[in-house]
């Protein structure tokens, strides 16, 4: 089956950043939310709990499947918002079950689709500074959307696809593609 790429959901836009942001968080996450969906279908299939799925590793000291879903998550709206110049939104972490990270996509989804697109443009030249545990990191906007932001939602993305394959749930590469 052919399918016309096209993000056909939300209008053109005129500038880059906010395709290249928003409009790509936004589409990725509904990618997500499928695979997910395509994982608890598996799972009640096999008759095994949900909740196995959710804990798988590839190896020991990396993250489950649930906080790689979480942390994709926070990526796509931290990046939103530091491009936007606007407060980063909490959430707590607190999910356990696929019902509950799905509501988690959905609010990040949400919360892209209340940015200001004029706001993301003009983030192109921000400066946004961010740090990872003993580290500081500054970027220029476009830098941070490339560099640093992109490149590690889809990181999580991956090892979401890769935990649920590894798991017996038939993913493809259209699936990382396609919602």
């Amino acid at each position: 089956m052919l399918r016309d790429f096209q993000l056909r959901e939300t209008p053109p836009m005129t500038g880059s950043m906010h395709r290249s942001s928003v409009e790509t968080y936004r589409h990725s996450l509904a990618v997500l939310d499928s695979m997910l969906r395509k994982g608890l279908a598996r799972a009640v299939e096999a008759e095994f709990p949900p909740a196995n799925l959710l804990a798988a590793r590839l190896a020991p000291d990396m993250h489950p499947l649930l906080r790689q879903v979480q942390i994709a998550c926070d990526l796509a709206k931290s990046g939103g918002a530091r491009l936007a110049g606007v407060e980063v939104p909490a959430h707590a972490d607190d999910e356990t079950t696929f019902e509950e990270l799905f509501a988690r996509i959905d609010r990040v989804r949400a919360f892209l689709d209340a940015l200001d697109p004029a706001a993301i443009e003009a983030g192109v030249d921000r400066t946004i500074e961010i740090r990872v545990r003993d580290q500081q990191f500054t970027f220029q906007g476009i830098d941070f959307l490339n560099r640093w932001s992109l490149p590690n939602f889809y990181f999580h993305l991956g090892m979401a696809y890769a935990l649920l394959r590894h798991n017996g749930v038939a993913l493809g590469k259209r699936d990382f593609l396609f919602p």
